[in-house]
């Protein structure tokens, strides 16, 4: 195999690939990525066994096709450390002979490992294909992501549901994500072809390499799904993953329904407020409590070593006729949540100790659950 290629290119390409090798693998064949070239194509291939990222890149000058595999995260290295404008000549005799790789006056010999040895993941049917903006994608993982586990043990919580759903009459593609104390919902009108999809688990690495490829391009991408496997077709980048072996809950008995005690408040100066407010404490979960009374809203957190801070805020108060209600969340929870919220936030209440209902005011295909804590 030999080929040149422009470093920009490569260096591209590269940087998709080897994120998804683990630095750390008892496999050593996993910390390689396969180069395949042909008629000027190159393809690289990489894969931890459970994700695999392909990327094919037209326009190579091959002189010699051939395939051979090389140390990712050196390679890339190399390549992102040549000077830009550089052009690569990469060849490789075959068999156990380097790779050697040549660019201007500098030049390096790489130990490759066989080519059989690395494995496939991109192989089986995947029966449903649908299609999302690029937009749509990212929404989807934005507005959820937060939320995912990181508890390994509840493995079923450690990525995003996808599924179709009937919602007031109206089909939509859901994600939702859940650590147990948080819970995200986001929906888009479902696409064609999506309607027989099953639900499935798709995890947080994944999400993760799903994200970073989206942000590259505004052209649709196609989704290829099966009940075990999904692929992202980004472009020339396709996305292989496993999908998570594992029931995911039935989020719907923990959104409250009779939250009946409706609070707006601007999202900026809320989000300020919270982190003003929350500095006060070196606690990790940094707990925030919000005073709610019919004509104001008040944060509060405490410290027994700092001591106190408060600040009022200007909220619109809506359907309230009860008792003051007080009640603490975390503030990172909090933030979290806004974070992906446009101008103004709405909370929906019921007491001091039930689960409230976080929305985005503009933007109804985006729910949040939050639990609260004691302050």
């Amino acid at each position: 195999m030999k080929f040149t290629v422009e470093r920009a290119v490569l260096i591209k390409a590269l940087a998709h690939v080897q994120s998804v090798v683990e630095r750390r693998n008892t496999i050593p064949i996993l910390a390689n990525v396969l180069l395949s070239a042909e008629e000027g194509v190159l393809r690289l291939t990489a894969t931890d066994m459970e994700i695999a990222v392909v990327e094919e890149v037209p326009g190579v000058q091959v002189v010699r096709p051939g395939r051979t595999t090389a140390p990712a995260a050196t390679l890339y290295e190399i390549v992102r450390k040549l000077p830009e404008g550089a052009r690569v000549e990469l060849d490789h005799g075959g068999g156990e002979a380097p790779l050697k790789l040549r660019a201007g006056r500098f030049h390096t010999d790489l130990a490759v490992l066989p080519v059989e040895d690395f494995p496939s993941m991109t192989e089986g049917k995947l029966p449903h294909r649908f299609a999302l903006g690029a937009g749509q994608v990212r929404d989807l993982v934005d507005r959820t992501r937060f939320a995912i586990s990181t508890e390994e043990t509840r493995y079923y919580l450690n990525g995003i549901y996808l599924h179709a759903v009937d919602s007031d009459g109206a089909k939509k593609l859901r994600a939702v994500a859940t650590d147990g104390h948080r819970l995200a919902r986001f929906q888009e009108d479902l696409p064609e072809g999506a309607g027989g999809i099953p639900g499935v688990i798709v995890p947080r690495k994944t999400v993760v390499e799903l994200r970073k490829l989206a942000e590259e391009t505004q052209e649709p991408v196609e989704v290829h799904l099966s009940e075990t496997k999904i692929r992202f077709d980004l472009g020339s980048v396709h996305l292989t993953s496993k999908l998570i072996d594992g029931t995911f809950p039935e989020y719907d008995r923990v959104i409250p329904r009779g939250n009946d005690k409706v609070l707006r408040v601007k999202k900026k100066e809320f989000a300020e407020a919270v982190g003003r407010v929350a500095a006060i404490s070196s606690e990790r979960s940094r707990p925030v409590k919000l005073s709610l009374d019919r004509n104001r809203l008040l944060l509060s957190a405490s410290s027994a070593e700092q001591g106190q801070a408060e600040e009022e805020l200007d909220a619109e108060v809506v359907r309230y006729e009860a008792a003051p209600i007080e009640i603490g969340f975390q503030a990172r929870y909090l933030n979290d949540i806004t974070d992906q919220i446009g101008d103004e936030v709405e909370f929906r209440f019921a007491d001091g100790s039930a689960p409230t209902l976080v929305m985005d005011a503009e933007k109804p295909e985006a729910l949040y659950v939050l639990m609260p804590m004691r302050v």
